[in-house]
């Protein structure tokens, strides 16, 4: 439903008073800060049709309104001002500590920035691991007990538990581990699995089973995701009130970081999208709180999109100046690995 200029006027001195002081807000107080010439019966009117159409609502101890998930939509979709006015020093501070020798700690570094910059919680989704391997190595830990060492071609190394149903000795363990590196080295573990059915057969049925075990833990490592996402800075969202105010919201809130679904979800969400996106509980069901907005924004390698980036905080934040944060931590943060 297409709003007229008053009525998006008021709406959006409405929506920035509620983020600046968090009370409703009243038709007189509205009369002074939007800057129109209306009278306090018109902008009653005004405000009423904005409550019909779910903009806003009315607090039942208040005479004043609310922004409601909608109102923030049509907000910060289509009346939001961005700041741009301190962002030379934005990129400056970032560029420094986007300064570092791993793509590892250049993520834990960004994520750390987007908490601090944004006074709620940063998180990052992160390149996902390739599944290539360059080598692997066998190594006996006991009866039936075997760690499997997966090398990828970055240098990056995998442990994995194997329990065994036969008892491998030493050189079995390394004419293993030399047919798979000879023959599918620089191969997915998910190709290596086709190649195994068929080119195996030749080979003892228990070392063929031991090498299949490899496999699967092989491939169960490189896909792992229990490390795929880095958040900095939950704790900052225990002092916001509107998220923290009673022990169902903060029941919600320690679920979501210590399960992480639905933030997985929303995180690969985006980066299938191009920008900024701005998710809002109560009109996005991927966030788990009606008082809680995410904000977000792919980043690259070479080119390529490999993961997302955000911030966790209320609806009622201040978006003018999160969106930038955002936005340029995952544009320096695509350079400054594409550089690594």
């Amino acid at each position: 439903m297409q709003l007229d200029i008053r009525a998006q006027t008021l709406l959006k001195a409405l929506v920035e008073r509620y983020i600046a002081d968090g009370q409703p807000v009243g038709s007189r107080s509205l009369s002074k800060i939007s800057g129109l010439d209306l009278s306090p019966a018109t902008i009653r009117n005004i405000m009423s049709d904005l409550e019909e159409m779910g903009f806003v609502a009315s607090p039942h101890t208040s005479a004043g309104r609310i922004p409601t998930p909608r109102g923030y939509r049509l907000f910060v979709d289509t009346l939001l001002t961005v700041q741009h006015k301190d962002e030379a020093a934005l990129q400056a501070r970032l560029e420094s500590a986007l300064h570092s020798s791993t793509p590892q700690k250049m993520i834990a570094n960004a994520a750390q920035l987007l908490s601090s910059l944004s006074q709620f919680a940063g998180v990052i989704l992160t390149p996902r691991r390739e599944s290539v391997f360059q080598q692997i190595e066998f190594l006996r830990l006991s009866e039936k007990r075997i760690l499997l060492v997966i090398v990828s071609p970055g240098g990056d190394v995998q442990n994995r538990l194997l329990l065994t149903d036969a008892d491998y000795t030493p050189s079995q363990l390394i004419q293993a581990a030399n047919y798979i590196n000879q023959h599918y080295g620089g191969l997915s573990f998910d190709d290596v699995r086709i190649r195994l059915q068929g080119e195996l057969r030749q080979l003892r049925d228990d070392m063929t089973r031991l090498m299949q075990a490899a496999v699967e833990a092989g491939s169960a490592a490189m896909t792992d995701d229990s490390d795929d996402m880095v958040i900095s800075g939950e704790r900052n969202l225990l002092s916001v009130t509107d998220l923290a105010s009673n022990m169902t919201s903060l029941r919600t809130l320690f679920d979501m970081f210590e399960q992480k679904t639905s933030l997985m979800q929303l995180l690969d969400l985006s980066s299938r999208a191009t920008g900024v996106q701005i998710f809002i509980g109560g009109d996005s069901n991927l966030v788990p709180m009606e008082q809680m907005s995410v904000v977000t924004a792919p980043y690259e390698v070479n080119g390529k999109i490999v993961g997302t980036l955000g911030v966790i905080g209320p609806t009622r934040m201040a978006y003018e100046r999160v969106i930038p944060i955002v936005d340029l931590t995952a544009k320096l943060l695509s350079k400054a690995l594409g550089q690594g």
